[in-house]
């Protein structure tokens, strides 16, 4: 087994760790001991970034030298098993890219500006902790062990490391859950594209970019990472002015689609991502993605230093301990962990890292940085979301993310609603915050992506453009956002293919073979054919659909990284690493706490804004009364509601069943591991010495260099091509 020498730590690099702990602590003093006045969001940025850079340094260090004890000496099921269509030797930074650009979906944009609702500081306590003893632990923990298991998927691992019955419950929900977070990150792409020519265009145009980048790596160039991403990155750009300049020419018809159709092509193109090799649009289309998403962000990031806004939202508001905000019902705890999900911690995240990510990597060295670290930058996203959240004017924020219900249809009912909230805004305001970003109205425009795009357009407008530009950063931000999302939908249904074959693998053996060409389209019909369905009906019907399972959206998200993180403790205890579990398991107790007191609301709450089952009483008592009660229109719409409510509270309760039974058989096979560890069986693959060469990090350092030298001489390449894991 080969871990990273101990190295001797030189004054210096003292000094520079000192330095990054003190302007992380100096973030968090500012925003946590602020007394009523506005603090800098420059506060925030330096809070984040300085936590993340130790929590990488040290703490990921710790878990794959110490827990994990990766070995660069063992071929990956990259190397061992490739066929050039699901398994491929990936270099790290196209790896990384395509890792990144899979994991981060709606979650991150969309949860901390609801969250904001609370204040800023409560989610971005969850957002900083969660991620570095949580969800980048759960994501590099679940690729080790993947990695190690020819990388097969979360349930399958469950099935067979944890037992029938636990590994039944696990395959059940993990899949459940899977078509109900791919069907609302498709809802959320459609309504962001559709009426949208700059989008639609700019997006579509990474299709064709991605197939000659995949050609250009794959036969023109092999290895030449450096050259094909400065390509991609003037295409990118080309095809984001280019779209803007559809928009405004006689092309922009054929490039503004309507919801039906963009579902059309949305199926069609998850479809073929799926099967399609993956070094010749899935990697590369991510890989490129990421370059606009990280891009963005770190431009977000210099906007807020170079202009230095303040947070206008409180640090915690008197929703926090109510409960009754108009974003969202349930009072801070449980509900903000809830909301925030993918910033902090997701359990879609863990199908990613035991689904395309395994079967690519390199090497095992590799799972800090493309688990871990990639984590790390979705939280940075969740951050400057709540960054752009917090720095408009709160009076319109709530305008923004309040009901119709609540805050009406015209500035002076907004006006007068947000007034009885606490806060204040007037109709000029709100008129003229609608015509800056050039939107007829921004009133109770809900799911959270407006209001990011209208807090990214402050901060952009305020570097490039001034007032006039507003507009164009706001559209801007709109079409990033379905890019960031679209990217982990394409990801999700290949992922769904690999968890359906697994599944159906145990009936049927062939289907195992993720590469069987039958069993492959088959079961990505199959996967498309259902979240393309909820999502069909949801576009045609605003209370059908993907609209009646969007509510436990969040609490499903978090029981399925409850289900990663049994399995990761399971693999843990099993492989004779019991003094390490708590690694994952405390993660584990507190996601479980969290996510169970939520489902436990949601069922049986009295509450009809939080138990589904007494919104169910009360729609239906309004039904024998005569009575419509918003949103519904009529009472074909009220029952509606009431089939909806019913079915949110049976499929809460049935997902909160399924883990708990996974959980408790995980804690049964655990402590069977701690009696009997002669008695415990691991489905590991067999060790082989690995023949490639790869860095573990983004820069080689001086070792990595030399042991590329000398492959590059071995064979008459060049150090480049050696570090890449090519298999022509």
């Amino acid at each position: 087994m080969s871990t990273p020498t101990a190295r001797t730590i030189s004054p210096r690099t003292v000094l520079i760790w000192t330095g990054v702990a003190l302007v992380g602590a100096l973030g968090w003093a500012m925003l946590a001991l602020s007394r009523g006045e506005e603090v800098s969001a420059v506060w925030m940025v330096a809070a984040a970034l300085g936590s993340y850079a130790i929590a990488y340094r040290f703490y990921s260090r710790f878990i794959v030298t110490k827990v994990l004890r990766v070995d660069k000496t063992r071929a990956t099921p990259a190397e061992r098993l490739n066929d050039g269509v699901d398994f491929h030797p990936t270099d790290r930074r196209v790896l990384l890219g395509h890792h990144f650009a899979a994991i981060a979906g709606a979650g991150p944009l969309v949860g901390p500006v609801l969250a904001a609702q609370m204040g800023y500081l409560p989610g971005t306590i969850w957002i900083v902790a969660g991620v570095i003893f949580a969800g980048a632990v759960q994501d590099m923990v679940t690729l080790f062990f993947s990695t190690r298991r020819d990388g097969k998927s979360l349930g399958q691992m469950a099935r067979e490391e944890i037992g029938p019955i636990g590994g039944a419950a696990a395959l059940i929900s993990v899949f459940i859950i899977m078509i109900i977070l791919l069907a609302v990150l498709a809802l959320i792409v459609v309504n962001a594209l559709a009426g949208s020519p700059w989008g639609t265009f700019s997006i579509a145009m990474t299709i064709p970019i991605a197939l000659g980048m995949g050609f250009y790596l794959r036969v023109l160039r092999p290895g030449r990472v450096t050259e094909v991403s400065l390509i991609g990155i003037v295409l990118l750009l080309a095809a984001i002015a280019g779209g803007n300049w559809v928009a405004e020419s006689s092309w922009a018809d054929a490039f503004t689609l309507d919801h039906s159709t963009l579902v059309i092509w949305l199926v069609a193109y998850g479809f073929i991502a799926s099967v399609l090799p993956v070094w010749m649009l899935l990697a590369p289309r991510d890989y490129l993605s990421t370059f606009m998403k990280i891009g963005t962000i770190a431009l977000l990031a210099v906007g807020v230093v170079v202009t230095l806004p303040n947070l206008k939202m409180d640090a915690v508001t008197d929703f926090a301990g109510r409960g009754d905000g108009p974003v969202f019902a349930g009072a801070l705890f449980p509900f903000v962990f809830i909301t925030i999900a993918c910033g902090a911690l997701s359990g879609f995240h863990a199908l990613i890292s035991s689904g395309t990510t395994p079967k690519m990597i390199e090497k095992e060295t590799q799972v800090r940085m493309i688990g871990y670290g990639s984590m790390l930058m979705e939280s940075f996203v969740a951050v400057m979301a709540m960054v752009a959240a917090s720095i408009i004017d709160p009076g319109l924020y709530f305008a923004m993310n309040a009901p119709a219900g609540v805050v009406g249809d015209t500035v002076q009912a907004a006006s007068d609603a947000v007034a009885g909230l606490g806060y204040t805004i007037s109709p000029d305001q709100l008129a003229a915050a609608a015509k800056a970003v050039e939107e007829q109205s921004l009133l109770s425009r809900t799911g959270g992506a407006p209001t990011l795009a209208v807090g990214v357009s402050e901060i952009f407008s305020d570097v490039i453009g001034g007032e006039g530009m507003k507009a164009f950063w706001y559209h801007f931000a709109i079409m990033f956002e379905a890019l960031f999302i679209l990217t982990a939908l394409d990801a999700g249904t290949r992922v769904g293919r690999f968890m359906l074959q697994d599944m159906l693998g145990n009936v049927y053996k062939p289907f195992r073979d993720v590469s069987w060409k039958p069993g492959a389209w088959i079961a990505s019909a199959l996967v498309v054919a259902l979240w393309g369905y909820f999502l069909w009906v949801g576009v045609h019907d605003p209370l059908g659909g993907v609209n009646q399972l969007f509510p436990i959206f969040g609490i499903a998200n978090q029981l399925l990284a409850a289900v990663a993180l049994a399995v990761c403790t399971t693999l843990l205890v099993k492989s004779g690493r019991l003094k390490w579990a708590w690694v994952t398991a405390v993660p584990l107790v507190w996601d479980g706490v969290v996510t169970l007191t939520a489902s436990w609301q949601k069922v049986f709450s009295g509450d009809p804004k939080v138990g589904f089952f007494s919104q169910r009483d009360r729609y239906q008592d309004a039904i024998d009364a005569d009575k419509v009660l918003p949103p519904a229109k009529n009472m074909d719409e009220m029952q509606t509601v009431v089939t909806n409510s019913t079915v949110d509270g049976v499929l809460s309760a049935l997902l909160a069943v399924l883990v708990i039974i996974v959980i408790v058989d995980a804690l049964r096979t655990c402590v069977r591991a701690v009696r009997n560890p002669e008695a415990s069986r691991l489905h590991e693959a067999p060790y082989v010495k690995s023949q490639l060469v790869a860095p573990a990090g983004l820069v080689p350092t001086r070792e990595e260099k030399a042991e590329l030298a000398a492959a590059a001489a071995g064979t008459g390449g060049e150090p480049e091509a050696a570090g890449a894991g090519r298999s022509d």
